[in-house]
């Protein structure tokens, strides 16, 4: 909910931005990348701190039970990847509103 809600802010204050590089020559795709190699980056910076926190903690945890199972590498592989995913999705409908919508509409008002 907190990504959709930021995604949401970004794309209505940068709706005039978004407006001029349209007005410019901008193709959806150029804006739906711009948008959302911003988001891209802050998650796959959150990744790397909390992966290793995880592994630690988790790790400890785990050691504390009767059966013991190792913690591979593939689990924060495939949530990372899920994790990106929903990123792009997210982030993606936000900058697809913003990018067909009316630039003369966006740039009028003030």
């Amino acid at each position: 909910m907190g990504l959709f809600g930021l995604a949401s802010y970004s794309s209505e204050v940068r709706r005039k931005e978004i407006g001029i590089r349209k007005v410019v020559g901008a193709t959806v795709t150029d804006i739906m990348i711009l948008m959302n190699k911003e988001f891209v980056k802050l998650v796959s910076l959150s990744m790397l701190i909390a992966f290793p926190l995880a592994y630690y903690f988790m790790n400890n945890w785990l050691e504390n039970f009767t059966y013991r199972i190792d913690l591979g590498w593939i689990t924060f592989v495939v949530s990372g990847m899920l994790t990106i995913l929903i990123t792009l999705i997210t982030v993606g409908y936000h900058a697809l509103n913003a990018s067909l919508s009316n630039p003369t509409i966006s740039l009028k008002e003030e």
